[in-house]
């Protein structure tokens, strides 16, 4: 790297603290702190969420899948993605924002003490905050070895220079700060995407390389499917992608929950499937292409590193890797500020009394504690193994164990139609999925990867139905909780006034 590159990304560093900095005097409070006040609009909620969903990761693992397989990596990733945010744009979008906007709601699992029980929501806050650190452990490894690939910096202190500036800005502004780098984030990745699509028709046929270039590659990487990416896998992947992508992943939920009104809400999920389906094409093409420019890598997973030294400018190189940066330290932003409003909110009011006594002022210190500890422990364990081990398989994993158990009776429990379900549902569904998956992974140690994601969140659904059906659980208040989600309170006001 250059010291223009190096330049670029001391640039991008200053740039992310100075938004904490600003951030940080907008908050006031805990519901700012966790849920920007409900006042961040639609748009930029749109970017944001969609922006949530990307880490070093795809340029890492992903890139090593796409260069192997070709079109497979985008149907199976980017596709599900986007038509399961377009699904739950109509079904769920809106109703997280109504849990804040009618309930004073802050964090995502805040309101299944009251539509289920105190213990159903603490299982769940638990089983989902302990695994989540490892989870974000995944990704600043996955930082980290692009740093070390571009510039020779040893993985440990790719991870305590990335964390350092992570620490200081979501600490300082929350979910605001978060908003606003993944916004950032979307300005650097558009240009840096840009450039590498750019470079890579320039290199090749021009404009004619989107369908010249299929016929060069090795067979199969045109194909939709290909190896352990099959149609059963697609299809398992758009099951949990709905789940996972409208609030089974946290912190997405808060981005419904930030809009001002559940119909932003609504429009900004529309946005972020929009830019699911289309931008992640112009970002995979260079990937797909690198076979023909990097031929024969050893390490597939260093290909779009290799794609960037070969035919970036000065600078350019700079800004892709900031973009890098940006990606992984925006999802760990918002992964910390969701865990801490889970801590802050759900979990230690419970175990200290104290807690539940604390002021405003007392409170907002504590979930800024809490935001900068998680983040810690997370460096420390990625720092500790020292990244051995597939961070693909980490990540899938991971989402295979905790997003289905978790997100069913999560998920499921605003809509209307699983009313009957109760707290017995929940835990049952809950406990039986990750058994499932326990068994498939570590028993009879499935190397089917449909299997592996699938089966445990279709667990927990038909269990969670059924014991709906069979022991049905509603009450009078769980229901009036669940009734109130269906309307926006500006609605309901000139319903009233007519």
């Amino acid at each position: 790297m250059s010291v223009l590159d190096w330049s670029v990304l001391g640039a991008y560093f200053l740039v992310m603290i100075g938004i904490g900095v600003w951030s940080k005097g907008r908050i006031k409070n805990v519901a700012d702190f966790f849920t920007a006040g409900g006042r961040i609009p639609w748009w930029l909620s749109g970017v944001s969420h969609h922006m949530s969903g990307y880490s070093a990761i795809m340029f890492v693992a992903f890139a090593a899948v796409a260069y192997t397989y070709g079109l497979a990596m985008y149907v199976w990733w980017a596709l599900t993605i986007g038509i399961g945010v377009g699904i739950g744009a109509f079904v769920w979008a809106a109703r997280w924002n109504r849990l804040r906007s009618k309930h004073g709601v802050v964090s995502p699992l805040e309101y299944l003490a009251r539509r289920y029980n105190l213990p159903t929501q603490q299982v769940l806050a638990y089983s989902g905050a302990l695994l989540k650190v490892v989870d974000i452990a995944a990704k600043w490894v996955a930082i980290s070895i692009l740093l070390r690939g571009f510039a020779g910096i040893p993985l440990q202190w790719g991870i305590l220079i990335t964390g350092a500036v992570t620490l200081v800005y979501i600490t300082a502004g929350g979910l605001w700060a978060d908003v606003l780098t993944d916004f950032g984030q979307f300005l650097i990745q558009g240009i840096a995407g840009v450039a590498m699509f750019v470079a890579i028709m320039s290199h090749l046929d021009g404009v004619a390389t989107l369908w010249t270039m299929w016929d060069k590659l090795p067979p199969g990487h045109g194909d939709p499917f290909a190896g352990p990416y099959t149609t059963t896998f697609f299809l398992a992947l758009l099951f949990i992608k709905t789940f996972e992508y409208n609030g089974g992943m946290w912190n997405l939920a808060q981005r419904y929950m930030a809009s001002p009104s559940g119909s932003a809400a609504k429009r900004s999920a529309l946005l972020s499937s929009v830019l699911w389906l289309v931008w992640p094409l112009v970002l995979f093409i260079p990937m797909f292409a690198a076979p023909l420019i990097v031929p024969g890598l050893a390490n597939a997973e260093e290909a779009y590193i290799r794609l960037a030294q070969t035919l970036l400018p000065q600078g350019v190189i700079g800004l892709v890797l900031a973009g890098f940066f940006s990606h992984t330290m925006a999802m760990v932003a918002s992964d910390a500020n969701v865990i801490s409003s889970v801590i802050t909110r759900d979990i230690a009011p419970v175990i200290v009394r104290r807690v539940r006594e604390l002021s405003a002022k007392a409170e907002l210190t504590f979930a800024r504690v809490t935001t900068f500890t998680f983040v810690l422990v997370s460096m420390a364990i990625a720092i500790t193994t020292q990244g051995k081990g597939a961070v693909l398989t980490i990540v899938v994993d991971l989402v295979a164990a905790t997003m289905g158990p978790i997100s069913i009776p999560l998920m499921l429990g605003m809509l209307p139609w699983f009313r009957r379900s109760g707290p017995t549902a929940a835990i049952v569904s809950w406990a039986a999925g990750l058994g499932v998956w326990a068994y498939i992974k570590w028993i009879i140690e499935s190397k089917d990867t449909a299997m592996v994601v699938g089966v445990p969140l279709a667990t927990s659904l038909i269990l969670y139905v059924a014991i709906g059906l069979l022991k049905p659980e509603s009450r009078p208040d769980r229901d009036a909780l669940i009734d109130s989600l269906g309307t926006d309170p500006e609605a309901e006001r000139a319903t009233v006034g007519t």
